[in-house]
């Protein structure tokens, strides 16, 4: 009788559904990559995988500043346009962002093309490097295109839609290409099906946002954002998402320099299982974000304080047996993805450990953006990404995986103390798990 009336209680209330539903598929997305990895790592040589995971790190930190900011931003002017009855001008909106990145994708295209081939391969010592940053920078629009969508459809309340694109249709290509290529014995190829999957993607999602574009109705027309307003509002979310990006891009690209392929992929295969624990983070934050703002807005600071307290413990308490799970059993879990991949079982370690001390501070960053102190959180964040390079450049010639997994970790407790001192000189509020 207790269950039928929770049920009915979830199936009655939309935001549950929908947390539950997102949350699921979200979680989908991570064990799908999980298993992608497991079957790459298998069946693939750890030079192929190295090679896969830089031009991904490529993709993610090129591709951040490419965007603009955009893929954020399209949610504000989707808030500010809803509220006035004229959604029909996010169409305006996002044809404009299209025509920026197509300019921006392009300019660091030539960038790179205009770049000495013999200087780039020396630099990382592979004679392949040039060519695959090269095919990397020719996909750059592409994969921008497939990124803003996404969001698109979160502006258009097409939820559902962007998570599966977000979570699983994307990972979807890659799939496909890799398992054929593999029993073609053709695997030296998997970069380029890497890359030519965000080509598909950019493709179907257009489609897809054009036919719901198409469905939208106008109440009032609105005057034309410029192309300088888009700008100016985007390019300073740009930053923050930025410095995250190179923050886990700097080490995959000092590794690929001081090391080899193999280094990389062996190093990538922890961080993608430390994302397992970040995922968890993320998905509490996104919960209480809202009622961050909300608290903090009508000077509730009492209700504001517990539930900062409460996520941050939740948030431990979810990630700690977890890491500790993992930490006792990590060279199984690494053996898992192949024998030869327990060489990163010291770097895999201190990641992991790393980020259980780090989930200790709660909703540190989201407190920020949520408060109006997006900037402050900006600075920390170029600060940390400093660091983090500094770290990278000086520890991955002496210490390679060990050296790279130090300098990510420094770096994230490095903005998380800060994050938290700031926001304790701030509002007397502990952020910090107690």
């Amino acid at each position: 009788m207790k269950t039928n009336l929770i049920f009915k209680r979830f199936s009655q209330n939309p935001f549950l559904r929908q947390s539950f539903n997102t949350l699921f598929l979200r979680i989908l997305g991570v064990l799908l990559l999980f298993g992608f990895t497991v079957f790459l790592t298998k069946s693939y040589s750890p030079k192929l995988v190295g090679q896969y995971d830089f031009v991904r790190s490529f993709l993610l930190s090129i591709g951040s500043i490419c965007l603009l900011g955009f893929d954020q931003s399209i949610l504000y002017f989707k808030g500010k346009l809803a509220s006035q009855g004229a959604l029909e001008e996010l169409k305006k909106i996002y044809i404009k962002m299209l025509g920026m990145l197509f300019f921006t994708s392009v300019l660091a295209l030539l960038i790179i093309a205009l770049l000495s081939k013999e200087l780039i391969n020396n630099y990382f010592a592979d004679q392949q490097v040039y060519s695959i940053l090269l095919k990397g920078a020719a996909t750059l629009f592409f994969y921008g295109i497939s990124t803003l969508n996404t969001e698109i459809f979160r502006a258009l309340d097409k939820l559902y839609v962007a998570e599966l694109f977000r979570n699983i249709l994307k990972y979807i290509p890659l799939i496909i290409g890799s398992i054929l290529l593999f029993y073609w014995h053709e695997e030296t190829y998997l970069v380029d099906v890497f890359l030519l999957g965000f080509v598909f993607l950019s493709v179907i999602s257009s489609v897809f946002v054009f036919l719901y574009f198409n469905k939208t109705e106008t109440v009032n027309k609105l005057e034309n954002f410029s192309h300088k307003e888009v700008f100016l509002k985007s390019y300073p979310i740009a930053i923050s998402g930025m410095a995250m990006f190179l923050l886990m891009s700097f080490d995959i690209m000092f590794l690929k320099k001081y090391r080899n392929d193999e280094t990389v992929a062996f190093y990538s295969v922890g961080v993608k299982v430390m994302t397992i624990v970040s995922v968890i983070i993320l998905t509490i934050n996104i919960t209480v974000s809202a009622k961050i703002a909300e608290y903090f807005s009508s000077h509730n600071k009492t209700e504001l304080v517990k539930m900062l307290r409460n996520s941050a413990r939740l948030i431990f308490g979810i990630t700690f047996p977890v890491i500790l799970l993992i930490s006792f059993s990590s060279e199984h879990v690494l053996s898992f993805f192949g024998h030869q991949y327990v060489v990163a079982k010291q770097a895999f370690l201190i990641l992991i450990i790393g980020q259980g001390v780090c989930s200790a501070f709660g909703s540190a960053p989201v407190y920020l953006n949520m408060t109006g102190r997006q900037h402050i959180f900006q600075v920390i964040l170029m600060v940390a990404v400093l660091l983090n390079f500094v770290l990278n450049r000086f520890l991955i010639p002496e210490y390679g995986m060990i050296g790279a997994a130090i300098a990510f970790v420094s770096s994230s407790l490095f903005w998380n103390i800060v994050a938290a001192i700031v926001i304790y000189q701030k509002d007397r509020i502990k952020i910090f798990l107690h």
